[in-house]
C-alpha cells in the first residue's frame, strides 16, 4: 500500500467521523426515546454513532496497514481508473426489481433480487455465491423487519393490490 492510500483511509475516515458527529449532535435536539418507543431523534442518533466508529475504524486500519508495510515505495505508472458499467447497472436493476417485486410478490422475493442481481455486478461473485448470499440477506431481512421489528409488509404475495 503506498502513502496516495494512505491519505485517502485517512481522508475518507476523517469524513465519516465528521459527518457522524454532526448527524449525532443534530438528533439529540429530538427526542431519542428508548428501543420500545423510538422517538424521532433515535434513529439519526444511532446512525450518526455508527458513522463515527466505521470512520475510526477506516482510519485507524489504513494508519495502522501503511505502518506494517516494510517495503519502500516504488513509483508506477498510473492507472487510468475506469468506472464499472456492469456493476453501476446491475445495482441499479437491483433497486428496481426491488421496488417492483416487493410491491408485487413480497419482501422474500423483493430481498432476494435485490441482492442476487446486484452481487452479480461484483467481478469476483459467481453464480453460486450470489444464490448463496441472497438466501442469508433473506433469513436475515425476515428475522429483522418481519419478526423483530414486525413491519407490515408481507412475506408472500400475488397481485398488486
Amino acid at each position: 500500500m503506498n502513502r496516495t492510500l494512505l491519505h485517502k483511509d485517512l481522508i475518507g475516515g476523517t469524513l465519516l467521523i465528521v459527518v457522524g458527529i454532526a448527524v449525532l449532535t443534530h438528533s439529540v435536539s429530538y427526542h431519542i426515546g428508548t428501543l420500545v418507543q423510538m422517538g424521532p431523534g433515535f434513529f439519526p442518533f444511532f446512525l450518526g454513532l455508527i458513522l463515527a466508529l466505521v470512520g475510526c475504524g477506516i482510519a485507524v486500519q489504513g494508519y495502522l496497514s501503511v505502518h506494517a508495510e516494510a517495503v519502500p515505495d516504488r513509483p508506477t505508472a498510473k492507472k487510468k481508473l475506469r468506472p464499472e458499467w456492469k456493476a453501476w447497472i446491475l445495482i441499479c436493476l437491483g433497486m428496481v426489481a426491488f421496488v417492483v417485486l416487493t410491491k408485487c410478490l413480497g419482501l422474500v422475493a423483493g430481498t432476494f433480487a435485490v441482492v442476487f442481481i446486484s452481487a452479480l455486478g461484483d467481478r469476483d461473485n459467481n453464480f453460486k455465491s450470489a444464490v448463496l448470499l441472497a438466501l442469508a440477506m433473506v433469513a436475515i431481512a425476515v428475522t429483522v423487519f418481519w419478526w423483530a421489528l414486525q413491519i407490515q409488509l408481507p412475506l408472500f404475495k400475488w397481485g398488486v393490490v
